[in-house]
């Protein structure tokens, strides 16, 4: 029997080209403000830690109009040369007033004490807003104010800033590429005769961000935070059967957000430097927050959801170098 061979020829197929973004320099999207490049480093390292016992009411009375009651007891610390922080009890109550509206903002604090603080936020157009403050304080030379107008262009922002004191200061930041963004400000304090200048860069992408800052006064600021995913292998069958429950039914009940971020702080005209690490946990209803630091400061700070209305507060920081321990809880009632 004769046997036939049938050749197939093999044509190699020419690998597949990468397929290159081309970059719109001319629509490069706009940077974040100036004073908030740290912005996601701070939220996670920096969170409002206390000592002692908050309780917070908030009523809408309207749509845009609402009253806060504030009620906090805890300890003041006084400045001494001994080591050890000198505490002494405190309490006081807060009043304040919210109008919120798609152009303007009106918040104003009272406390018992006598202190007055002020903010507003008034959108002239789409581009120009203007943004003060004030705190006014019983004590002769402490009160001081600052106004901020603000202009948001496509791919930049600037700033202008003028306050008591004789203070002015200007920003400017400007993207130049999707994920980069540089800026610059300078500063002149009239009354302290005093002047500076500072340079800021940021790097963003959609699982970390970079910054860096420096300014003539001395200091140098960098921080990095960096967005960890949910990783699940789906090895078997077993464990595909499990992913597949867990995607369709409990996936909405843990939804769990985990970033990462680090921070580094130095003085080169006092040489005092300070580093930091910590983690920030989103989940459905609560959100905990954590860092160390290289003095060996240990803080955490938990905020959970309890029910529609109802939030509860825990914090804490453990210094055990100043022998200075802070554990406080917190309600929260009303949206």
């Amino acid at each position: 029997m004769a046997s036939t061979t049938v050749k197939t020829e093999q044509h190699d197929q020419p690998p597949k080209e990468k397929v290159v973004e081309k970059v719109d320099y001319l629509n490069l999207p706009c940077p974040i403000p100036y004073e908030e490049i740290h912005r996601e480093a701070l939220m996670s390292l920096k969170p409002d830690v206390f000592e002692g016992f908050r309780f917070e009411f908030n009523k809408g009375l309207s749509p845009q109009f609402a009253l806060t009651h504030s009620v906090s007891m805890g300890v003041t610390e006084i400045p001494s040369q001994s080591p050890e922080t000198i505490k002494i009890p405190t309490a006081q109550y807060e009043f304040g007033a919210n109008f919120m509206d798609p152009k303007l903002m009106l918040l104003g604090r009272v406390l018992t004490d006598g202190r007055l603080n002020a903010r507003v936020k008034w959108d002239f157009t789409d581009n120009f807003s203007l943004k003060a403050n004030a705190l006014l304080v019983n004590e002769p030379h402490m009160s001081h104010g600052m106004f901020n107008f603000d202009y948001k262009g496509t791919d930049y922002r600037a700033q202008f800033q003028m306050g008591n004191g004789a203070l002015f200061g200007a920003n400017y930041i400007q993207s130049v590429s999707p994920h980069l963004s540089l800026g610059g400000e300078v500063f002149w304090a009239g009354q302290h005769r005093k002047s500076g200048i500072g340079y800021a860069a940021r790097y963003n992408t959609d699982k970390m961000v970079a910054t860096g800052q420096v300014a003539s006064t001395g200091m140098v600021a960098l921080g990095y935070v960096h967005k960890v995913s949910e990783k699940v292998k789906k090895f078997d069958f077993v464990h595909c059967l499990v992913w597949d429950l867990y995607d369709e039914f409990l996936r909405p009940f843990f939804k769990l957000q985990v970033s990462l971020a680090s921070d580094f702080m130095y003085n080169y005209m006092s040489r005092d430097v300070t580093a930091s690490a910590g983690y920030d946990y989103i989940l459905r209803q609560a959100r905990l927050r954590g860092k160390i630091d290289s003095n060996g400061c240990v803080s955490a700070f938990l905020e959970e959801r309890l029910n529609m209305g109802l939030n509860f507060i825990l914090s804490a920081e453990l210094d055990h170098s100043k022998k200075d321990y802070k554990f406080g809880f917190g309600l929260t009632v009303g949206q």
